[in-house]
């Protein structure tokens, strides 16, 4: 993605303003500028290009009913000719500005020939630049994630992704591929991905002090998911390559946390697989058994991506950390109930549930808990194994998921679920249609506050 914001002081001044500064501005300025913007019957709300005497662009003006708003000046992106502008605001507003703008001028342009120009904005306050920047690539990591075809998206392809990232912050990479995951026992992994001929993989990644608090995430992996034998009808298939949307969203998360700096104790692990439709792939009514010792009866084979972050989640408690997050794409049930723009999420501790509610508000990021409601576990019973991986019933999907998952994690450690859809299915402003991060900017607000 092109780096629509630098430091610099040159550059056509763009002034951002709430409504009761502009006529504060517009008191100050000259006649012809005051003309101008009569004739040209600005309405005091937007963008208005001012030109000076001999027509050239001097200056320019946006007005908005409330720059507090984190997406206030996002449209900008597409609403300024290819220029660069000097921004001319409050720390506060030009820092948001900066992130907006960025993330409205994102392009997922790998696969196609991009000719036309963007605008480029130029902030005097280098380290405004240098934090902004930090926000808006880890966003274009997890959409640029997402947004890979399936094709370039296998397991194989996203330990790359991770190793890259390991490598930048001098972080531990290890992976367990193929039959190797039933050697180290990770036997519900192994099973979704073996019918793939990309092999199935567990991808970990260690960074920061071991003296300092650990904390682990975890990220559905599934690169692509067909729905295995309960295949899915083609129109629910189409969009299956964001189904790794969880994987992306904890490497969002591990990219804040590592360039900021955060004194954390960091460990990610993300299944990988695809789950695909061979001769060997797993079945309706297999019972597997997990890494935690719980046997699962296989209800239905596109509930997979809970069966490979069980294992993941199991192995995360060995570590004995201060706090455990999962991001999937998990269910249309979330989705059914909050809608596709607003990410659900559940707790075993009410204190981090409520961090992260006031950390989603401060960061403008939201993300809304529901309930683990514990009179569901019994709808989980299996008549030959200690589970089913999926509840026939159509009620209460998103929550018998997570019920499902919280048998995995040890009681005395918090731990967060989060279930999104990492995905735009409308373009609004700076979040284009395509691979989003949701909830990203609200979890990392909770670690900084808590852990910096």
């Amino acid at each position: 993605m092109q780096n629509v914001i630098i430091h610099d002081t040159n550059g056509i001044p763009l002034h951002l303003f709430n409504k009761t500064e502009y006529s504060q501005w517009l008191d100050a300025q000259s006649e012809f500028i005051q003309t101008w913007l009569n004739q040209s019957q600005y309405k005091e709300q937007g963008l208005a290009l001012i030109p000076n005497t001999q027509g050239q662009l001097e200056t320019a003006i946006y007005v908005s009913e409330n720059l507090d708003e984190f997406f206030a000046c996002a449209d900008l992106a597409k609403s300024l000719p290819a220029k660069t502008f000097a921004i001319q605001a409050k720390d506060i507003h030009a820092f948001n500005a900066a992130i907006a703008f960025s993330l409205a001028s994102y392009r997922f342009d790998r696969y196609k020939t991009v000719t036309q120009g963007q605008p480029i904005l130029a902030f005097s306050n280098n380290d405004l630049v240098t934090k902004a920047q930090k926000y808006v690539t880890a966003i274009a990591l997890v959409r640029d994630m997402i947004n890979t075809p399936a094709s370039d998206m296998m397991p194989q392809h996203m330990s790359v992704t991770m190793q890259e990232v390991a490598e930048q912050f001098g972080a531990q990479f290890t992976e367990i591929v193929g039959d190797d995951l039933l050697t180290h026992n990770y036997p519900t992994i192994h099973a979704v991905g073996r019918a793939s001929c990309h092999a199935p993989r567990l991808l970990d990644m260690h960074w920061g002090n071991p003296d300092h608090p650990k904390v682990t995430l975890v990220g559905k992996g599934v690169c692509f998911d067909s729905g295995g034998l309960d295949i899915k009808p083609s129109a629910a298939m189409r969009y299956m390559k964001k189904d790794m949307g969880g994987a992306a969203h904890v490497m969002g998360v591990a990219y804040l946390i590592m360039s900021h700096n955060l004194p954390i104790n960091l460990r990610v692990m993300i299944p990988s697989v695809e789950n695909a439709v061979s001769d060997n792939a797993f079945r309706p009514g297999d019972v597997i058994k997990t890494r935690h010792g719980l046997s699962v009866e296989i209800d239905n084979t596109d509930a997979e991506g809970r069966l490979v972050l069980c294992d993941a989640l199991s192995e995360a408690n060995n570590d004995n950390p201060e706090l455990i997050i999962d991001f999937a794409t998990l269910t249309g049930a979330c989705r059914v109930a909050l809608g596709t723009e607003l990410p659900g999420f559940f707790a075993n501790d009410q204190d981090t549930a409520n961090a992260l509610m006031s950390a989603s508000v401060k960061s403008q990021d939201p993300v809304w808990q529901l309930p683990l409601h514990q009179a569901y576990k019994d709808m989980l019973k299996s008549d030959i194994a200690d589970m089913i991986n999926s509840v026939p019933s159509p009620f209460g999907g998103a929550i018998t998921a997570a019920l499902y998952l919280e048998a995995f994690v040890k009681k005395d450690i918090p731990w967060v679920h989060f279930d999104v859809m990492a995905w735009n299915n409308r373009a609004l402003p700076g979040r284009p249609a395509g691979g989003e991060a949701m909830g990203v900017r609200a979890v990392f607000e909770m670690l900084q506050a808590k852990y910096q």
